[in-house]
């Protein structure tokens, strides 16, 4: 509001003509409001009570061409209107194309700014037609009061007494709800911005939220931002409830205060013309203008301040441009809480297990029995659609088989709470989870009390050093809309490098990293302690693995490559298109 202020003077002062031919325009209007009452007055109290009718109609013919006069009137009023919010349109874009601009050349947080569009359309002509009906509401109020109270004067002094009071005092009752009213309306605003930004990146990141066991986390901060968002609601219901009241105040009462006081003022000798006169300026000008004043600036006036907050808003320094927010980092996991896992137990094991998307339909995988041992490297091939990224989600915990069991260092993970299986395993998708934040709280997410030698450790492990080196290092801010898939899943996988889970699952994780880079990445995850499960996206990939698991839709086949190129004609076909001849081990 204190930003508004002087920008509204300079740009008022800059067209003074302009304002000078409103207002005259404006005092025409005043003019036909006083007219109005007064002429009814006069032909009552000296035309039809005086036995003068043609006198009384003269007068009343005066209120008809008083009330005619309207029409053109408001044609100047609108001829002028269009050198205050033209101006003012023009401005607004040119405000909001510079602070695009500024921002995208500033490289400020999350890259271009998607805003814009929004400011230099919707938002602006909000603001162009909020403004136009507050200088219309707001002047005809001034010019209509001022006319219907110089006619009560003229009529009788004592009727100001009777209907100022009331008028004025629910007048301020509702300019005192403006300012918190305004407040309220942009707390509101902004906390359904943040349930409703919230709830699109929870969208988006689902199956990493579940994969890293963040979920309950995450949605213990939906829950706060939907009380939040509630509160506000409320609290902007209150406000609205006060103003309602003050339009009642202002609106009803001055009328029954007219009707209470008719005996007294009779007494003071006000007569039967000036009192229905007086009737008319309070339903014909003075409550009709002050019921279209007040429901503008509640309404109108409150989305005008905070659209203008939002075109106008500071243009962001090069402090907002580099420094991370704490707000974009999101909670840690929570603390691991599972049962240690048994050293005897395999590491994973599925018993019967049969998974159908549907009571009729054909399952995806079909009494399937799979043992992989502690400290083993198992690739999993075959054609795309047939289940093998239902089975990582099933071994995961995420996804519950429709019958068999599911077990991982001894413990069976369906049902079991989200810490829990986050102290079990790691699932990193092909859809790689990055986070607005510092390249360090990225790689350590899934780690909190990881040390600075183990991150720089893992980074060179991985081959990430040119990437750190390019974004200001562990220290410098990741935006993730900046940022290839390729390196997206690089940072993913650092960060599953270093995570304390036993169990690392892949699925297609490398999908988007040159062979190099994934024979790299790989070979560094499968030297880390514990048991490395990957749904190979390249031949090669499974090549490098201890054995092979081969979905083919009928039955499963798992051996090392050199026996299942004697016993399953889909991976031999396999590496037939992968190259002609024995592939050579690396």
């Amino acid at each position: 509001m204190a930003r508004l202020t002087p920008r509204a003077r300079r740009f008022l002062a800059r067209r003074k003509g302009v304002l000078a031919r409103l207002a005259l325009w404006s005092l025409a209007e005043s003019a036909q409001a006083f007219l109005v009452g007064y002429a009814v007055a006069r032909s009552v109290d000296e035309g039809f009570l005086a036995d003068d009718p043609r006198r009384g109609l003269l007068w009343l013919a005066v209120a008809l061409v008083a009330v005619l006069s309207g029409a053109p009137v408001v044609r100047g009023v609108f001829a002028q209107l269009a050198g205050l919010t033209e101006p003012l349109r023009d401005g607004l874009v040119r405000h909001a194309v510079d602070r695009s601009m500024y921002r995208s050349a500033r490289g400020g947080p999350g890259g271009a700014d998607r805003a814009a569009v929004s400011r230099l359309t919707n938002q602006v002509e909000i603001a162009r037609d909020s403004f136009a009906g507050l200088v219309l509401t707001l002047r005809s109020f001034v010019f209509t009061a001022a006319g219907a109270l110089l006619g009560l004067l003229s009529l009788h002094p004592a009727l100001l007494l009777v209907v100022v009071p009331p008028l004025g005092g629910g007048l301020a009752l509702f300019l005192c709800t403006l300012r918190p009213m305004a407040a309220a309306q942009r707390r509101a605003l902004a906390a359904d911005e943040a349930l409703g930004h919230h709830a699109a990146g929870s969208r988006a990141a689902l199956r990493d939220l579940t994969a890293c066991g963040t979920g309950p986390a995450r949605e213990r901060e939906g829950a706060a931002l939907v009380a939040d968002a509630a509160a506000q609601a409320r609290t902007l219901a209150g406000w609205a409830a006060v103003r309602t009241a003050a339009l009642g105040v202002a609106g009803h009462l001055p009328v029954l205060a007219l009707l209470v006081a008719v005996p007294w003022l009779r007494g003071r000798g006000v007569s039967a013309g000036a009192l229905l006169g007086a009737f008319t300026y309070l339903v014909q000008s003075l409550l009709p203008a002050l019921h279209t004043l007040m429901t503008a600036l509640g309404t109108a006036g409150a989305r005008l301040l905070v659209v203008l907050d939002r075109i106008i808003g500071p243009m962001p320094d090069a402090a907002t441009t580099t420094a991370r927010t704490p707000a974009n980092v999101p909670a840690p996991p929570p603390s691991p809480t599972a049962p240690p896992p048994r050293r005897t137990a395999p590491a994973v094991e599925l018993r019967s297990v049969t998974l159908s998307y549907g009571v009729h339909a054909e399952p995806v995988l079909d009494a399937l029995d799979l043992c992989v041992a502690q400290g083993e490297h198992l690739a999993v091939v075959g054609p795309s659609g047939i289940g093998k990224s239902t089975l990582t989600r099933l071994v995961a915990g995420t996804l519950a088989p429709s019958r068999g069991e599911v077990r991982v260092f001894g413990q069976v993970v369906t049902g079991r709470a989200a810490a829990e299986l986050a102290a079990l395993r790691v699932l990193v998708p092909q859809e790689a989870y990055v986070f607005s934040g510092t390249v360090g709280d990225n790689l350590a997410y899934l780690h909190t009390d990881v040390t600075r030698e183990q991150l720089d450790a893992a980074v060179r492990l991985l081959g990430l050093e040119p990437l750190v080196e390019r974004m200001g290092g562990l220290d410098g801010p990741v935006r993730p809309t900046e940022l290839s898939p390729g390196e997206r899943q690089l940072i993913a996988l650092t960060r599953a490098c270093l995570s304390p889970a036993p169990l690392l699952l892949l699925d297609e994780a490398t999908s988007h990293l040159d062979p190099a880079t994934e024979a790299r990445a790989e070979k560094a995850l499968a030297a880390r302690p514990g048991t490395l499960l990957v749904v190979a996206h390249r031949l090669s990939s499974a090549v490098r693995a201890d054995r092979i698991l081969v979905l083919d839709g009928v039955r499963a086949e798992c051996g090392t490559h050199d026996e299942l190129l004697g016993r399953s004609p889909l991976y031999r076909d396999l590496t037939g298109h992968w190259l002609a001849g024995p592939a050579p081990r690396p």
